[in-house]
Order: structure tokens, then C-alpha cells, then sequence
């Protein structure tokens, strides 16, 4: 899917200059004139990042920002802002934006930032689907071998995970090695990384 920077500004020439300065510079880009129109739009399944004004009528970046997070969305957010100030921007960094730029800012610099909230997102996202893809083979082990998994890599031998569950210590074995390949684990350092994934 084609990433998106979504423009968010209650000024129609600002938007209207970023999109074609985006647009120029090859990427695809979506305008909003106020926070709740795009909320309403946006679903977390489109990649992309947030080009987000501070002081709007009715719901503040700020505002914006807080809803997103409440809908647990991880969309890369770079405030551009005329109003800005030192709390202002420490509020917006701490609550996870990415970057609190001032208007008005060269094109080249908010090219630069943009790539790299688009790059962020990405690797998120990337990452996202790497544990995903783990906790799809971790439910397709059956429960005897969940629990041989969570006994091995909480470091138990085989012999000690046999007496614990009351099974011979060559059924452990078995169930072990269909655990490592179901997983794709090469060896128990992997298995114990993988688990860790799982409980995320």
C-alpha cells in the first residue's frame, strides 16, 4: 500500500502550498481542514505519517494527538505550528510526536523530516508484522507444546520438564523439536526471543 502524508490545517493556503510541495517532490499526499474530519477518515491500517497544525478551531493538534493514541494508533506526527512554544513542543514530544517544527520552515528541511516519519513508520509497521507472524505460529502449537515451549525457555532440561509434566523425557524431545520447527527457532537463544514476542 502507498504510503500518505496526511496535511492537517485550518488554512487552506498552508494546506494547499504543503501538498503540492509533497506532491512535487513524488509523494502522495492527503488534506485535512480540521482534526475531527480527519479522524473520522483515517484507519490505522494506512501507512503513512501526519503533518499536524497546533492551533486549529475546535480540536487542537494537541487534541488530535491525545485521540489517536486513545485509539492505541502509532502514526509518525510532526507538529507544524506559527504558535508554538518551548511547553507546547515538550508536551508534543512527550506524548510521541515525532518532530515540532515552526513555521515557516525551507521546503528541503520539511522534505527531509517527513521521509523520515514516513521511514518510521515503516519499520514500525515492518516490525509489527514480524510478531504478528510469530504469535500466528506460536497459536498453531498445540497446548502440550506451548507448555513444553514455556518450560524450555524458562531454562528447565529436558528431564526436568519430562518429571514436571509426567511424561518420559523422550516425548519431551519430540515435542520440543516440533516446537523449534512450527516457530522457525535454529536454537533454544532464538526459541527464548520468539517467546518474547508472544507475550507482546
Amino acid at each position: 500500500m502507498n504510503t500518505t502524508v496526511f496535511v492537517v490545517d485550518d488554512d487552506m493556503a498552508m494546506r494547499d502550498a504543503l501538498v503540492q510541495l509533497l506532491e512535487a517532490a513524488g509523494l502522495q499526499a492527503e488534506s485535512h481542514a480540521d482534526g475531527a474530519v480527519f479522524l473520522d477518515a483515517y484507519r490505522e491500517d494506512r501507512p503513512g505519517c501526519l503533518l499536524l497544525d497546533i492551533a486549529m478551531p475546535g480540536m487542537t493538534g494537541l487534541e488530535v494527538q491525545a485521540a489517536l493514541k486513545a485509539r492505541d494508533c502509532a502514526i509518525p506526527i510532526l507538529f507544524l505550528t506559527g504558535h508554538g512554544d518551548i511547553p507546547m513542543a515538550v508536551r508534543a514530544v512527550q506524548a510521541g510526536a515525532v518532530d515540532f517544527l515552526e513555521k515557516p520552515i525551507k521546503g528541503a528541511a520539511l522534505l527531509e523530516r517527513v521521509r523520515r516519519a514516513l521511514q518510521l513508520d515503516q519499520e514500525r509497521r515492518q516490525a509489527q508484522g514480524r510478531v504478528q507472524a510469530i504469535q500466528q505460529c506460536h497459536a498453531r502449537l498445540s497446548p502440550r507444546e506451548r507448555e513444553v515451549m514455556a518450560l524450555a525457555v524458562s531454562g528447565l532440561t529436558s528431564k526436568e520438564i519430562a518429571r514436571q509434566l509426567d511424561i518420559s523425557p523422550r516425548t519431551v524431545e519430540v515435542h520440543r523439536t516440533h516446537v523449534m520447527h512450527k516457530m522457525g527457532a535454529a536454537n533454544l537463544a532464538e526459541l527464548v526471543n520468539l517467546a518474547t514476542c508472544c507475550k507482546s
